[in-house]
């Protein structure tokens, strides 16, 4: 399998343990953000979305100017455009950064963020338009004469995009949902199924079911999945495990500030891949020896908040453990934006990358 690290680029710095800092657009720390994580080794970045939050398809513009090789994993969010017209928007980033672009589609959501942008459908009928959506999306990108679509949510005729991505078939799409609406949809139209951090043997699970329900596509072979992780590290276990503590004590000294805010009010309670991981810190505090959950359960995990705590050699033979079982994307991002995305870079991508060599090496010499 092919390995690969996501990142994190956003608009200003700051995280459940951080307080945001800067303006909120800060173009000096996009930059360093970015090309911090160009310079240490990571493929991609995501640029999230979020309705209190600067534009991601917007930002990603932006970074693929003050970057050359690093990809741009577009968060998206169907519904709110026209398929036809942000699929030319998607192919015109593609052609601005030379063929850099993912898109990572997001159906559901928490804490109300849906509705704020009046979008008031239920889950099922979410993941049905996005099925649509993805369907005319893949026209618009590859249909080389013009097509018409009638669908429950979409009507297109006469359509044809002169404006064709750079990368064949077309775009990679990233597609991330716990539910078993998603978990169809991803089976249909995913080239990566994203997974947040859950025990090896939840993974494991998660993996046979995208693939037994992508196999009735034909396409079991095909998709790839993803694991979102926080790792922690320190030069010691003692010290990151100490370092973690220290996390989850700003993070409850931030979250007081915030008491009370209607905008908290939901957290957790809309979204299955978050009630997941509420479920999971509520059983123990730490998974698979280092698998740590306090973040989650402190948030009601509203993101990715599971983390892997350890030295940097521990770490990476917990995620070595993920990529036996098929896992082959990790996406990393810090408590400490920048300062973690550097400590990645220098210690725990590169201790991977070689765990996975000689695992796939040792396989090699099996077979032979």
């Amino acid at each position: 399998m092919s390995l690969e690290f996501i990142g994190l680029v956003g608009p200003q710095e700051g995280s459940e343990s951080q307080a945001p800092r800067g303006p909120a657009v800060d173009l000096e720390f996009v930059k360093t953000f970015a090309q911090a994580q160009e310079y240490g080794g990571f493929n991609q970045v995501l640029l999230a979305v979020n309705t209190s939050a600067a534009d991601s398809l917007i930002l990603a513009t932006h970074a693929a100017a003050v970057t050359e090789r690093l990809g741009l994993l577009v968060a998206h969010r169907p519904g709110f455009q026209a398929p036809t017209f942000a699929a030319r928007q998607f192919a015109t980033l593609d052609h601005l950064s030379r063929g850099r672009v993912a898109i990572n589609v997001i159906t559901g959501g928490d804490s109300g963020d849906l509705q704020r942008d009046g979008d008031f459908l239920d889950k099922d009928d979410r993941y049905a338009r996005t099925e649509e959506y993805l369907d005319v999306f893949k026209k618009t990108w590859t249909s080389p004469e013009p097509f018409d679509h009638s669908g429950e949510h979409y009507r297109v005729e006469d359509n044809l995009t002169l404006i064709k991505p750079v990368q064949k078939p077309h775009i990679p799409i990233y597609f991330s949902g716990a539910s078993d609406a998603a978990v169809e949809v991803a089976a249909k139209h995913a080239d990566v199924y994203m997974m947040w951090g859950e025990p090896l043997e939840n993974i494991r699970q998660r993996i046979a079911q995208v693939r037994k329900a992508a196999a009735r596509y034909g396409r079991e072979k095909h998709i790839r999945f993803s694991l979102s992780l926080r790792p922690i590290l320190g030069a010691t276990e003692d010290e990151a495990w100490a370092r973690a503590e220290r996390i989850l004590e700003d993070a409850k000294a931030l979250q007081a500030q915030r008491q009370g805010k209607s905008r908290e009010r939901n957290v957790g309670t809309s979204n299955s891949g978050s009630q997941r991981l509420v479920d999971l810190a509520g059983q123990r505090v730490v998974h698979d020896k280092r698998l740590w959950t306090a973040i989650a359960a402190l948030t009601g995990a509203a993101g990715n908040s599971t983390s892997l705590v350890g030295t940097p050699d521990q770490v990476a033979e917990a995620a070595l453990e993920y990529y036996k079982l098929g896992v082959s994307t990790f996406l990393f991002r810090g408590f400490e934006q920048l300062r973690d995305a550097v400590d990645y870079g220098q210690h725990l991508l590169p201790r991977i990358r070689a765990l996975v060599e000689q695992h796939e090496h040792g396989r090699v010499e099996q077979a032979s």
